[in-house]
């Protein structure tokens, strides 16, 4: 730990963020001011609601500060006039300018969610599930002009499990994130840092609706990717029509994959329903089924619940031979 405590910034806006956040406000170090994106609506009543670190940093009463943009000279002054040592930024969602970088005296330091210079960008946890990386990680690095492009300071490691959610990985990186950068900030001003290698760099854009597109046509490990990595804030959603008309929508929370389909009927075809028993069900794949775990259903009111309770209480969408189709 650090004998001389810092006077730094807080730049970030989620839960991820929140968590470093708390870490630095538990540590010996003085949290001068936080920056978080503006207040927006969430909901399916559109209401405003504050993000994670602007709900933590009211409570410990902290000054907060919400800018649109850091693009101005009047937000550069501002920042300048808390005279910082460093500015911490985690997921904070807003570009942050060269003038910006070089305001505090020893410039702005991210914590990234993941292994740089791999997944550069805004979604690296869910890029690196649905790429099916076998581990991925923290990095603490010096910002710069560029995307995630900066020299680090130091990296973390954590294996991606077959079954490993985004949620999970969210949460797991987020305290490594935390306790490597208080590690870091003990001996900045002597600590070194590593430059990146720019030929292994990936991006990590944001994620888009047709990154929850489901293909059948595609294996079911691919379908079982897609939900864990976004089951959290883009699930997959699947459709059918029923005899009335209807149509259904099945958002998909947990799923798994069943390789190689064995035990389907001959002429069983990718979109098909399977129900090997009364309280499994299957969708098929070219390559594999997709067993269903975890789900909400349009006529359920959007309650997430689990295949035997969805069964139990809708088990004519699921019928044997029913047709499925990807939708957004």
């Amino acid at each position: 730990m650090t004998t001389t405590p810092l006077r730094l910034g807080f730049a970030g806006t989620p839960e991820f963020a929140a968590t470093i956040l708390a870490g630095l406000i538990a540590s010996e170090h003085q949290i001068a001011v936080v920056y978080s994106q503006p207040d927006r609506p969430t909901g399916r009543g559109r209401k405003i609601v504050p993000g994670p670190v602007k709900v933590l940093a009211e409570k410990h009463g902290l000054p907060i500060e919400q800018p649109k943009s850091l693009r101005s000279s009047a937000a550069r002054e501002h920042l300048a006039s808390y005279q910082l040592d460093a500015l911490i930024v985690a997921a904070y969602g807003l570009l942050l300018p060269e003038s910006i970088l070089q305001t505090p005296r020893l410039g702005c330091i991210n914590v990234h969610a993941s292994i740089l210079p791999r997944w550069r960008g805004a979604a690296p946890i869910e890029r690196a599930i649905l790429a099916g990386d076998s581990e991925t990680g923290v990095a603490i690095m010096q910002m710069d002009k560029g995307l995630d492009t900066g020299p680090v300071f130091m990296s973390t490691r954590t294996p991606i499990e077959r079954t490993t959610t985004a949620s999970e990985l969210h949460k797991t990186l987020a305290e490594q994130g935390s306790q490597a950068l208080l590690e870091v900030l003990g001996d900045l001003e002597q600590r070194t840092t590593a430059p990146q290698n720019d030929a292994l760099a990936t991006l990590a854009p944001k994620i888009s609706p047709a990154d929850s597109q489901i293909d059948f046509s595609a294996s079911a490990s691919r379908a079982e990717a897609q939900v864990r990595a976004l089951a959290h804030r883009q699930p997959p959603v699947l459709a059918r029509t029923l005899d009335d008309g209807q149509i259904v929508h099945l958002r998909c929370l947990a799923v798994r994959a069943i390789e190689g389909g064995a035990g389907q009927p001959q002429d069983t075809e990718p979109g098909e329903m399977l129900r090997p028993n009364k309280k499994t069900a299957l969708l098929q794949f070219a390559g594999g089924q997709l067993e269903l775990q975890r789900l909400s259903l349009s006529i359920g009111k959007g309650k997430a619940m689990a295949i035997s309770d969805a069964l139990n209480g809708y088990a004519h969408i699921f019928e044997q031979g029913s047709r499925w189709r990807p939708t957004q």
